[in-house]
């Protein structure tokens, strides 16, 4: 199929770039105190909703190909929206049909991971809650029951402790329900399958964009070699852990369990090992810490020999670099995203972020493709984010950001651009409202930046969101505050910014407008029509 884009009928678009400009995390809700973004003062954020080009998306549950309208929307399924212009059934929802149909357990994936279980153990890692950003315990406890059922005896589980899709001090309820599980696996087919290691998921195991290795090196030695602060259980680690501080489950250090000081869980040669998460970008570092070969990244033997095991994922989390290389269920693919097209037109274009978002605008925007599409036409700058907790440094590298994306503009030699603020979403996750709302008047101040620069070079900024966060940092009940650390089911602000508007659109979006319509609006905005199974852009052209 032909990448060529027609001219737009009747718009042909402004002299300078249109830029998208993304605040992660910054969802809509009504004024309260409990929400960061109308708790601070954002001027720039204000005006803009004022305007007539001003609306608000859905960004959650099927708008953006999730299994249904109960779930929160991610970032990496909000930036598969953003560039690919189309509704793709994503990770949750493509495990969840897997799973049902037994599609999953017909593979030779599958079928090795049994056959070796059955011979030593199988282990099971992933995030250990029903938050359905990354995991979901209903596909652990069904992976759990059909390796019972096809005769493996001896699997170990390896928790990692949300508090943070979910609420912050959960763990012990998502512990309880999986420990009964265990216990009826165990009693009916006489086996073995015990938790055997965990750990908050932003202390070990599961870090992204190669930020912080020592993390992702102290999960491998936990769930592996099992090191770590020992417990005769998963709740009495918890218990314990809650007692010594009041960090909320994310935070907490890793546990093994162990038997007369022997870890239960550790990883031998022979053994199958299965990774549940379904999302990619924190999946993909400890993919490689157990499966390659020619890992570099930390010493994999300096508490005892890295184990010969065959791993898998639950779905590939790199297509490009084929991380793992077994995986029980094929991700979406997205094809034909926006950017290809615009690579096709010979449009150059950027794209900014600091670390813990830059996937977001280059991989996950690209339909999970690694690297550039065509780097002649393609620049991609990476700020490097502060291995810290995010509401000790609110303003993450927004202002970097910002300042960098204000050189790009001004250079002249891009059409298009898209840029992401994490700080919403970083920072309302620590459940930090003071935090949040200081990042969001950061935030705030550099949208001002932004537009200022793209208001210069006579061209249009979009702004919009990927998802909820920091709209919502608690809930209260019988006066007692709870912090929410997850995601919102609430919708996203889109607005547009054009100095060079002389009445020739409207605002037009349809009932169901989402972040899939962003695509080809954008393109309009360019002076391009969209392609025909595009959503429909939002507005309507005179």
């Amino acid at each position: 199929m032909s990448l060529s884009l027609e001219k737009h009928a009747s718009f042909p678009g402004r002299k300078g770039p249109v830029v998208i400009l993304v605040a992660d995390g910054v969802g809509v809700a009504p004024a309260d105190p409990s929400n960061a973004v109308t708790e601070a003062r954002t001027p720039t954020l204000d005006w803009l909703a004022t305007l007539d080009t001003y609306t608000e998306l859905n960004a959650h549950g099927t708008a953006v190909g999730l299994p249904s309208d109960d779930d929160m929307g991610n970032s990496e399924v909000g930036h598969n929206a953003l560039g690919a212009g189309r509704i793709f059934s994503q990770g949750a929802k493509l495990v969840n049909e897997a799973l049902a149909t037994g599609d999953a357990f017909t593979t030779d994936v599958w079928k090795s991971a049994i056959e070796q279980g059955r011979k030593s153990c199988l282990h099971l890692l992933g995030l250990h809650s029903d938050g359905n950003i990354h995991a979901h315990t209903d596909h652990l406890y069904r992976l759990m029951e059909r390796a019972a059922e096809e005769g493996v005896k001896n699997a170990c589980i390896h928790i990692l402790l949300d508090g943070r899709d979910v609420p912050a001090r959960s763990a012990l309820t998502y512990i309880g329900e999986t420990e009964k599980r265990l216990a009826a696996i165990n009693s009916a087919h006489n086996a073995s399958f015990r938790i055997a290691s965990g750990g908050g998921r932003m202390s070990i195991t599961m870090d992204r964009y190669n930020a912080d290795w020592d993390m992702v090196a102290r999960g491998y030695n936990c769930h592996v070699h099992g090191v770590g602060r020992q417990f005769a259980s998963a709740t009495e680690a918890v218990e314990t852990l809650y007692q010594e501080s009041d960090k909320g489950d994310q935070y907490l250090e890793s546990f093994v369990i162990a038997d007369g000081g022997e870890p239960v869980g550790r990883v031998e040669s022979g053994d199958a090992f299965i990774l549940f998460n379904f999302r990619g970008d924190r999946a993909i570092e400890i993919s490689l810490a157990l499966e390659r070969d020619d890992f570099s990244q930390f010493d994999r033997n300096a508490h005892g020999k890295h184990p010969d095991i065959y791993y898998a994922g639950m779905l590939q989390y790199d297509g490009d670099d084929l991380i793992p290389a077994n995986y029980l269920v094929n991700p979406p693919v997205i094809d034909r995203t926006m950017g290809e097209y615009l690579c096709e037109e010979g449009v150059r274009l950027f794209a900014i972020s600091e670390t813990q978002k830059y996937g977001h605008v280059t991989y996950f925007w690209n339909g999970n493709r690694s690297g550039y599409i065509n780097e002649t036409l393609e620049t991609y700058v990476e700020i490097p984010s502060d291995n810290i907790e995010f509401n000790l440094a609110p303003a993450m590298k927004a202002v970097e950001i910002a300042d960098r994306t204000v050189e790009l503009i001004e250079s002249g030699q891009f059409e298009f651009g898209r840029l992401n603020f994490a700080n919403g979403d970083m920072v309302g996750h620590t459940g930090d409202l003071a935090a949040t709302i200081e990042a969001m008047e950061v935030v705030d101040a550099c949208v001002a930046k932004v537009i200022e620069a793209v208001r210069k070079a006579n061209g249009v900024l979009i702004y919009t969101a990927d998802h909820g966060n920091a709209d919502v940092m608690y809930t209260e009940k019988d006066g007692q505050r709870t912090p929410k650390t997850s995601h919102t089911l609430n919708k996203v602000p889109f607005a547009i910014v054009d100095a060079g508007f002389d009445g020739e659109y409207t605002l037009a979006p349809p009932p169901d407008a989402g972040l899939t319509h962003i695509a080809a609006t954008a393109l309009n905005l360019m002076g391009y029509e969209a392609p025909g199974d595009y959503q429909k852009g939002l507005l309507q052209f005179s």
